[in-house]
């Protein structure tokens, strides 16, 4: 969501280096922009609208100083004005804050503030945070020491940044909102001088260093003379120095339209990577370290949006190993059955910051159960305080929309299901499904029709997709695709529920994309339903390996390379990606920065 990036040490440099950042951080959603420095004096500029549109604002002015900080917004209190707008400044223009998250006790706060004669500007729970830092600097207390203060007096989540006039300094902490510092040229912990950074994720200053330290929910951090990382109580806390393992330029588009479009192509190679040191087809076994000994009696996965439909058939892989398993929605975790005995809580997200998710595994935790986050994210505050981390080694996604992630995802969550649950009987058969994945990727890009049917349909009134078994996730993950990007209407079905209701809805304007894998009684059922929809003149798109008859029935068929049943889900997920970004290409849509959504959601 909202975008935080801080620089101090470039000198004139420090404007450009934060405009740099906040395009780096595009990808995470926003509708307003700003930017602020510090020095001799605090100068500000923001604007409704996209990094560009500050850029031009920006070459007007003439903004100075060593220390700044930037900010993208998505709206959650007020519409995105020019007011609400970040950075936000107190009555005296001395103090200025960006924030991510929510403060939830903000309308108290207010209200308090102006009862005692402050003016507010805008309609933001942020802007009492400048307010609260500068009733405590008139009370005597020393920048530090007012930072502390306000931040002890707000509730909710933050990943807050200030600049004070004259402190000639920045400050910043964090609580439940990802914040992570990047060690510039020469900077060094409570060594003066340096070059330091400050963002809500990695990509913001990658291109300057790949030296980061996290920081942890209730830790301050003050960069000045070197960098301080302080707790709640103000006790200095030693921190670890992390190196980022990929490259700066992974994070451009390399010559393709969309970075949706280049991540899509990216997943041979991110599968590969997935795999790789994991899987040996001699010996037909998996490796996956000391998660392989962990043996669940029962497992809950716990996920939102495209991370719930890797649950949702990651419980499917356990429960056909015998294993007890339920997806669950994460923001509604705190309303299910507790896990039991040996349970397993495994918490999906691409991030490792998804906030609903961090809750529901908190939740578990504080019941008492191990927990696992399947994330993409080294670093990120599940990897830290969750039991256990797989990784899914996809490499940096920047467009909104999941592609290779939600590979990686299913990817991983078979090694997990193979490693944990399931016998060397069935690793014998699944293990060369896996190995042979990235090339059949590879063979659908290279000769995929999706721009075919996206061409024939991209005028549809509705789009309905359909799978049975490990293909229904998929069929709502290639739902959710169309709607992110499109705009456009989408529903995913259950083959079978298909007839309960909802095929009123069919009609000749109706594609139903079915997904038919096999030739087995799940492929059978659901070219039964792909003849339900025809009898209604709706057009169908078959996605396929053939072995069905689907392709009588079927008006554009959509082929992949015959695989095992859950490991073609894979593979149908990459036609439908296609499908999905062929339609949004061809409207005209934004489709790495779709209206209204966020790559890292981060507020519940």
């Amino acid at each position: 969501m909202c975008g935080i990036i801080g620089c101090i040490g470039r000198g004139s440099q420090t404007l450009d280096t934060l405009v740099h950042g906040l395009s780096k951080l595009e990808y995470r959603g926003y509708d307003s922009a700003g930017v602020a420095l510090g020095g001799t004096e605090l100068s500000v500029s923001k604007t409704a609208g996209e990094v560009a549109d500050l850029r031009e604002k920006l070459n007007g002015q003439n903004l100075r100083g060593g220390a700044g900080i930037a900010h993208t917004r998505w709206s959650t209190h007020g519409p995105p004005t020019d007011e609400n707008a970040h950075p936000h400044t107190d009555c005296a223009d001395s103090v200025t804050v960006v924030h991510n998250g929510i403060i939830e006790n903000y309308q108290s706060l207010r209200d308090q503030l102006v009862s005692d004669g402050h003016t507010f500007t805008s309609d933001t729970d942020t802007e009492v945070v400048p307010h609260l830092i500068e009733t405590y600097l008139s009370a005597g207390e020393n920048p530090a020491d007012a930072f502390r203060a306000a931040i002890n007096d707000i509730q909710g989540s933050y990943a807050i940044a200030a600049l004070i006039d004259g402190a000639n300094g920045l400050f910043a902490a964090r609580n439940d909102s990802p914040l992570v510092v990047g060690l510039g040229d020469g900077a060094d912990f409570n060594t003066e001088g340096g070059v330091f950074y400050l963002a809500s994720d990695v990509p913001a200053f990658r291109d300057f260093t790949d030296e980061v330290v996290y920081l942890e929910d209730g830790e301050f951090v003050r960069f000045d003379r070197g960098i301080q990382v302080t707790d709640r109580s103000g006790t200095v806390v030693d921190k670890d120095v992390h190196t980022i393992d990929w490259d700066a330029e992974e994070t451009g588009k390399s010559g393709y339209d969309h970075f949706m479009l280049k991540e899509i192509y990216e997943q041979p190679r991110a599968l590969r990577q997935c795999l790789r040191g994991r899987i040996e087809e001699q010996t037909a076994t998996v490796d996956i370290g000391d998660l392989g000994g962990l043996n669940p009696t029962g497992v809950q996965l716990v996920a939102c949006g495209t991370s719930y439909h890797a649950a949702k058939y990651g419980a499917q892989l356990f429960r056909d190993a015998g294993v007890s398993a339920q997806a669950l929605l994460a923001h509604e975790y705190a309303t299910a059955p507790p896990p039991i005995g040996n349970d397993l809580v495994v918490g999906i997200s691409q991030s490792g910051e998804t906030a609903d998710t961090l809750s529901a595994l908190r939740e578990a935790r504080r019941r008492g159960a191990r927990t696992l986050t399947v994330t993409n994210t080294v670093g990120s505050t599940m990897d830290r305080e969750c039991d256990h981390t797989l990784y899914i080694r996809s490499g940096p996604e920047i467009g909104v929309a999941a592609t290779k992630t939600f590979a990686g995802q299913l990817t991983a969550l078979n090694l997990l299901s193979l490693a944990t649950s399931e016998g060397s009987n069935k690793r014998r058969t699944v293990v060369p499904a896996l190995r042979d994945l990235a090339g059949h990727v590879q063979r659908i890009l290279d000769s995929s029709a999706a721009s075919t049917v996206a061409e024939q349909y991209d005028d549809a009134e509705s789009y309905f997709f359909i799978g049975r078994g490990y293909q229904h996730p998929v069929a709502l993950e290639g739902a959710l695709k169309l709607k992110e990007i499109s705009y456009e209407h989408a529903e995913g079905f259950a083959a079978g529920e298909l007839k309960h209701g909802s095929l009123a809805l069919v009609d000749e304007n109706t594609p139903v994309f079915a997904i038919v894998v096999g030739d087995g009684e799940k492929a059978q059922k659901t070219v039964g339903n792909i003849k339900e929809v025809e009898a209604r003149d709706a057009p169908v798109v078959a996605v396929t390996d053939g072995q069905s008859d689907a392709e009588r029935y079927a008006d554009h068929v959509l082929t992949i390379p015959e695989s095992r049943p859950r490991t073609a889900a894979v593979l149908a997920n990459v036609q439908l990606q296609l499908v999905a970004y062929h339609v949004a290409d061809r409207l005209g849509r934004s489709i790495d920065k779709p209206r209204n959504l966020a790559k890292s959601v981060t507020v519940e």
